[in-house]
């Protein structure tokens, strides 16, 4: 990664129309319909076919299936491309296998610390080599609590290093700034109109939040901001969403919202309208990786690592130094049991510990069991300390040359965001037929 990725970018020309046509490909983001379109039809021309494509449905259709709350654990499992079927001389001759979609993201309020990384961003390197993905920066789920609006812009920017450092690629995956495509925030307040006040009000998070920050000190974003989560995903179609466990509610208020919306303004009621008719929106399946999905905080096993806790003590940053990080593993909770082990109930500490251990070193669970069932906490820390900083090291370095490159930065989130606009636009504007609105 240490030469320049502009060399990775394939410019994106098309601008969305208003209101969507009906004769492009589903699930297909519109610039790689057109270079993919262009290359057959060069190649029909070539042998003197005319070509076509069979398909009566926009960029964003969902693929319509019986869909299922439960969760996708298995990741090698999992079906990773959708069929488009083509048209040669009349005669059916080409499938298009088109990789399924992800997307996902991460606040850019505090540091990024070793729950955000091993639970979601180390995944995404997995994710990017298989899915179409898309990770963005959430800078407007940040503003849902009080914020500094001179760190913000910082903040974002270092998100987005620290994405690239990881090793999210950015001629794989869409990298941008969730601010930078507005058509998030049109279609959350679209959906907003959709979305019962309970539904909002059972949202544990938000109970928790503003029990802590108090009445006065939480703005209504703090309540909506599910919704707008949900507009994150269905903007793009989704087809997969990682999360933790501690997010599956937030997913399934999304795919409640989807269903809903599909019922009120989808099918029959939108072809009316001039539209295609069906599904608006995809129904996203929550994907939870098998290890790593709720890395712990060192100071409570029982609670997640978070940016949010009063004290630093209680987290691994992927900038500390190597000094911090050893003085942060010498001072971490641990328990009077001998030896160490996995899933014991009454050592949640020895189990997150053990678990961080295995997913910086790559090592399978049984391998990490036999290697440390013998160690006392004193040896153990001392292994744990050289494994994290061994891994996080080349992260550090890599981190440092992007963030002295503003020109290649912010590149990189201009692409995305175009790449990212060309899906979203398509599935905003079709929202806006379905709903009635008079067309520009």
């Amino acid at each position: 990664m240490g030469r320049s990725l502009f060399s990775h970018f394939s410019m994106v020309t098309y601008s969305a129309p208003r209101f969507a046509s009906s004769t492009r490909l589903r699930g297909l983001s519109s610039g790689k319909y057109l270079r993919r379109s262009q290359l057959i039809r060069q190649r029909n021309l070539q042998a003197g076919r005319d070509f076509r494509c069979l398909c009566s449905v926009a960029v964003s259709e969902p693929v319509n299936s019986e869909s299922s709350s439960s969760p996708v654990n298995c990741w090698a499992s999992t079906k990773i491309w959708r069929n488009v079927l083509l048209v040669v001389d009349g005669t059916k001759r080409h499938y298009l296998n088109l990789k399924k979609r992800i997307v996902s993201g991460v606040q850019p309020t505090g540091l990024i610390h070793l729950g955000n990384y091993l639970g979601a961003i180390k995944n995404w390197i997995r994710l990017q080599d298989t899915y179409e993905t898309f990770f963005f920066i959430v800078d407007l789920h940040a503003i849902t609590l009080p914020y500094d609006a001179q760190q913000l812009p910082r903040s974002t920017r270092d998100t987005a290093a620290i994405y690239l450092a990881c090793g999210v690629d950015p001629s794989k995956a869409s990298v941008f700034v969730q601010s930078h495509v507005r058509a998030h925030v049109e279609l959350m307040w679209l959906l907003s109109s959709a979305t019962p006040i309970g539904w909002l009000n059972r949202m544990i998070q938000f109970k928790e939040k503003s029990r802590k920050a108090g009445d006065e000190n939480v703005g209504v974003a703090l309540l909506t901001y599910p919704v707008l989560m949900a507009a994150d995903i269905l903007l793009y179609q989704s087809d997969f969403v990682p999360v933790g466990e501690d997010q599956k509610q937030h997913l399934e208020l999304t795919r409640e919202l989807a269903e809903r919306v599909n019922y009120l303004y989808g099918g029959r009621k939108w072809k009316k309208l001039g539209g295609r008719g069906g599904s608006i929106f995809k129904v996203p399946e929550p994907l939870i990786p098998p290890a790593g999905a709720r890395i712990m905080s060192l100071t409570d096993g029982l609670s997640k690592m978070s940016k949010s806790a009063p004290s630093d003590q209680s987290r691994i940053n992927l900038l500390d130094s190597k000094d911090v990080i050893a003085n942060k593993i010498k001072r971490c909770k641990t328990d009077s049991f001998p030896g160490m082990e996995f899933d014991n109930p009454e050592r949640p500490e020895c189990n997150n510990l053990l678990s961080i251990y295995q997913l910086v070193t790559g090592k399978t669970k049984q391998e990490v069991a036999e290697e440390c069932r013998d160690m006392n906490w004193g040896t153990f820390k001392l292994v744990l300390t050289d494994a994290l900083v061994d891994h996080l090291h080349p992260i550090q370095v890599r981190y440092e040359e992007i963030v002295s490159d503003a020109s290649y930065l912010d590149g990189v989130l201009a692409e995305g965001a175009r790449k990212a606009a060309d899906v979203a636009d398509v599935t905003v504007n079709n929202v806006y037929q379905a709903m009635g609105f008079l067309r520009r």
